[in-house]
């Protein structure tokens, strides 16, 4: 099986359109871990990532007369854009199919390349429905995004130069994972010639499609309903079969990571190469750290690691919410819920008690005579964490948020006061579609009987909103209510007995 797949490896056409990328040192990273961290640095790519080497190769390897009937895909990212620069550069129709919640960015970086571009569908796998109907109707080669040998052998080629450039010893790869194209062909190439170098993949604790499938030895379709799309490039609901056949024999483990460990993970690259790396393009780098944070309590001697920085197609207006998260992956903020006496002089008493540390922010509402509800964020890193919790647990109630969805999403932009008179209020968060009408269709599909008593919504520039609501719904009223949640359709979490919520919105 290797032997045939380093053959067409070997033989992959990607250098008409793509670079051979450096492998460049990450010398901050490097310090702070104590080992040598190579970034392989797919970001560099003509279309900011590496997914032009496996369209390229898919498209070329077609014969004339194929190839001039045009080309068809399904996606809403760096696979779109690199199956549109192959078409381009060889001369011959592309056609994209997206879903109608693609971000603006992305289709007018492709549409920018020439292609023809088909909104259709909320998610990708009505998109490729569609694209697979239009491919027999037309006549149109379609060209998958990781599940084809062409498309695998393009990818393989990242791996291919990974060990010509560093001919020294390597102990690991990391690679980001998906449907699989990725690692199945870096993973083959560095087996077969290093078998003594682990391949290790990575993948978003919400999207792992790999890690279920190796744990369950076949592959497993994840719960559509619940699958993350932070890390958006690599949201697959099932790996491929050919990508799991080649994964069983070349990957060595699969590391899940955090949305937290992302965002901190693309601070690191940023802080090493001044480029800001996509959701996805972090995650090998988010593994890595992961690997010997777990590795620590064994001594190891200095190593060389490679993460493959795959992308760095971020919108822009992401890079808020990533920043947010980035110091509370990093282990560097600590966001408290706590209950100070209600009199004068608590302030400084608990300042004086948090110590010469940053205090992030502070949020402060009047709850009653018996105490005050703050929240606060404070500055800190992973060896003082235990530190500061213990002495502030010492003298005040309080709470750790730091990794509650709803107050690190929500919570600390709404801390204000509470509702007078709202009964049986419940609190629900929801992933609403970032496209017109989603929040028209929420509101009929609750009709008129459930009052809506606190909204909040924040764009994260990605293809879903993360919306917190408050609704009055009697409890007789519960099982009607939960049945038009189903009808609406959107994702939802009940968040009624989440502590941020009892402490200060409630």
């Amino acid at each position: 099986m290797f032997s045939h797949y380093i053959k067409k490896i070997l033989a992959a056409d990607v250098y008409d359109v793509a670079e051979q990328t450096p492998l460049d040192l990450a010398s901050g990273l490097s310090r702070r871990l104590g080992q040598q961290v190579l970034l392989k640095r797919e970001d560099l790519q003509p279309i900011f990532s590496f997914k032009l080497r496996g369209a390229y190769n898919r498209i070329k390897k077609l014969d004339p007369e194929t190839r001039q009937r045009g080309v068809i895909t399904a996606s809403a990212g760096n696979h779109a854009q690199g199956v549109a620069l192959a078409a381009q550069k060889l001369r011959i129709p592309a056609v994209i199919v997206m879903g109608r919640n693609t971000p603006d960015i992305k289709v007018r970086a492709v549409a920018r390349l020439g292609a023809k571009i088909i909104l259709h569908g909320d998610s990708y796998d009505e998109a490729a429905d569609h694209a697979h109907q239009l491919a027999v109707e037309h006549d149109y080669t379609y060209v998958h995004p990781f599940n084809d040998p062409d498309v695998i052998a393009g990818q393989g080629t990242v791996g291919m130069e990974i060990l010509r450039q560093h001919t020294d010893p390597i102990d690991a790869i990391f690679v980001p994972v998906g449907g699989g194209g990725l690692i199945s062909g870096i993973g083959t190439y560095v087996k077969y010639l290093r078998p003594d170098v682990k391949v290790i993949g990575v993948e978003a604790e919400g999207s792992a499609c790999l890690w279920a499938a190796l744990n369950a030895g076949k592959r497993v379709r994840l719960n559509p309903d619940e699958l993350d799309q932070f890390a958006d490039g690599t949201a697959v609901l099932q790996v491929g079969t050919e990508t799991f056949k080649l994964a069983k024999h070349c990957v060595d483990e699969v590391i899940r990571v955090t949305t937290d460990e992302i965002c901190a993970a693309i601070k690191d690259i940023f802080e090493d190469t001044r480029t800001i790396s996509e959701p996805s393009g972090a995650l090998a780098v988010a593994g890595l750290k992961r690997y010997l944070a777990r590795a620590q309590s064994r001594s190891i001697p200095p190593q060389t690691y490679v993460a493959v920085v795959s992308g760095s197609n971020v919108n822009f207006d992401r890079l808020r919410h990533i920043s947010e998260r980035t110091e509370i992956g990093e282990g560097r903020e600590l966001l408290l819920g706590v209950t100070i006496p209600e009199k004068p002089g608590s302030f400084r008493q608990f300042c004086a008690a948090i110590g010469k540390r940053n205090i992030t922010e502070f949020n402060y509402r009047y709850a009653s005579s018996l105490g005050a509800q703050v929240l606060v964020g404070i500055q800190t890193h992973p060896q003082d964490r235990d530190l500061v919790l213990g002495r502030l647990a010492s003298r005040y109630s309080l709470v750790d948020l730091s990794e509650n969805e709803v107050a690190v999403l929500h919570v600390r932009h709404m801390v204000g006061g509470r509702a007078e008179g709202v009964e049986q209020e419940r609190l629900f968060r929801f992933e609403f579609p970032e496209r017109p009408g989603a929040l028209l269709r929420f509101l009929t599909g609750l009709g008129k009987d459930f009052n809506i008593s606190m909204f909040h919504y924040r764009n994260h520039g990605s293809a879903y909103g993360r919306v917190l609501v408050g609704i009055q719904v009697p409890k007789t009223e519960v099982s009607r209510f939960e049945a038009s949640l189903a009808d609406i359709g959107f994702r939802w979490w009940d968040e009624t007995e989440n502590p941020a919520y009892r402490l200060f919105l409630a």
